[in-house]
């Protein structure tokens, strides 16, 4: 397997044509960042729990369409499935609305992972939400541990929710995973987690990561490695709904970084990471041009059209 993506998968409810109408969309950070990297012809698998509900079996079905192969396959009948409502703004932009109390994405267990299911890939990656509550808290600290034992690359997406939780119970979180991390991503927005940019070779060097991309939304990202910086740059469209973006910018760069053939961070370098950062560009500049997060997901074939558009 090239990557199996932890964590949180829910219903996001996006606004319709009609006054005060939503419409029903798969999404979820991990899920959409693992459905993006399958799009990409990668071999994925979701670990995450999910309600024996009606919302839960259509994203159970979702991951299956998409090719994902479902390592928390029995749903639970403790919690139900998350929901999140989503209030668009001019530009593109959201804020969110969680019914998540309690939920089926936090049951996840550490029963549920496997010292097996960790070697069978090259990538763990997960994010914050799925750690805001226990016992899928532990149950991330004890995957992680796995990979790092067993040599695999582990990839973090600090994808801080101000309606989960506070910014100090999440700081302190990301605090003790960072020392696992290989690829960070943060938000031009989430840089306090890293004690602002200006600390971020610093935070590196202290915590062993290879790479920390920060997110500039429509003017691209900024890479961090080896001691070298830049900004590779984003694509002007027309921006319908951010839901979304950031995972399918995340899933494209690391599609890029599993299609180099890449098993170790220690084969890393500067270029492949520009190129990985121009996939990635691209994948999230075709997702903000659609309605929805996993619907609005780009195909291999669809982001190569694209960058070879452009230029």
């Amino acid at each position: 397997m090239d990557i199996i993506c932890m964590g949180e998968m829910l219903i996001d409810f996006t606004p319709g044509k009609e006054e005060r109408s939503y419409i029903c969309n798969p999404g979820g950070a991990p899920a959409n960042a693992c459905i993006a990297i399958a799009r990409n012809g990668l071999k994925t698998g979701f670990l995450g729990k999910l309600g024996n509900d009606d919302f839960g079996k259509l994203l159970k079905n979702t991951l299956e369409k998409n090719n994902v192969e479902v390592l928390c396959p029995e749903l639970t009948d403790e919690a139900v499935t998350t929901l999140a409502f989503v209030t668009l703004y001019e530009g593109g932009e959201r804020s969110f609305t969680f019914v998540r109390k309690p939920s089926a994405d936090i049951l996840l267990d550490k029963a549920d992972v496997s010292e097996e299911m960790i070697r069978s890939t090259k990538i763990l990656h997960a994010g914050s939400v799925g750690m805001s509550a226990s016992p899928s808290r532990e149950a991330h600290f004890y995957a992680m541990e796995l990979a790092k034992k067993n040599g695999k690359m582990i990839s973090y997406d600090v994808n801080y929710r101000n309606a989960i939780w506070s910014f100090e119970e999440a700081k302190a979180v990301v605090d003790q995973v960072l020392p696992y991390v290989d690829f960070l991503k943060v938000s031009d927005e989430e840089l306090d987690f890293v004690g602002g940019e200006e600390n971020i070779p610093a935070m590196m060097k202290q915590h062993g990561i290879s790479v920390v991309i920060e997110t500039l939304g429509s003017k691209g990202a900024r890479y961090f490695f080896n001691g070298n910086t830049g900004v590779v740059e984003g694509h002007k469209v027309k921006a319908v709904d951010a839901t979304g973006a950031g995972d399918a910018f995340w899933g494209g760069f690391l599609s890029r970084i599993l299609m180099s053939g890449l098993n170790s961070t220690a084969d890393l370098n500067e270029e492949l990471i520009r190129s990985a950062l121009v996939y990635g560009n691209a994948s999230g500049g075709l997702c903000v041009q659609k309605m929805g997060g996993i619907p609005a997901l780009p195909t291999r074939e669809e982001i190569e059209a694209f960058i070879s558009e452009k230029q």
